[in-house]
């Protein structure tokens, strides 16, 4: 089992920025393929990135794309989620995810969830 949590969320005006980490419990954080999404009220969660096992490899939600930069520091068992101009429609709570299979945008390819951390963006 994997725990993981999530930080660094927080209200913040348009074209702010914030880095949101999730760290994860165990030796094997580097074998899991990690993701980042969020979930605004009353709407579906919402890819916003994934990030292979080394780091090497990332992908972006259109939404985000451009603003948002998702990295990784395996020896802090760490995954960051760099947000940079933040829209009002960013406004949303931001969980990390992992898997064990691959890079994957969807969210039922995730076995393990954080909590999240709320974001919010006032204009």
């Amino acid at each position: 089992q994997v725990q993981l949590v999530e930080s660094g969320g927080g209200l913040v005006q348009a074209g702010a920025s914030l880095r949101l980490s999730c760290t994860a419990s165990g030796r094997t954080f580097s074998v899991y393929y990690m993701g980042w999404f969020r979930q605004a009220p009353g709407k579906e969660r919402e890819f916003v990135a994934t990030i292979s096992q080394s780091g090497g490899v990332t992908y972006y939600g259109d939404s985000v794309k451009g603003r948002f930069t998702v990295s990784r520091d395996n020896a802090k068992n760490t995954v960051y989620l760099q947000m940079d101009s933040l829209k009002p429609e960013d406004t949303a709570s931001y969980s990390c995810a992992a898997n064990r299979f691959s890079i994957d945008s969807r969210p039922t390819a995730y076995n393990y969830w954080g909590q999240g951390t709320q974001v919010t963006v006032s204009s």
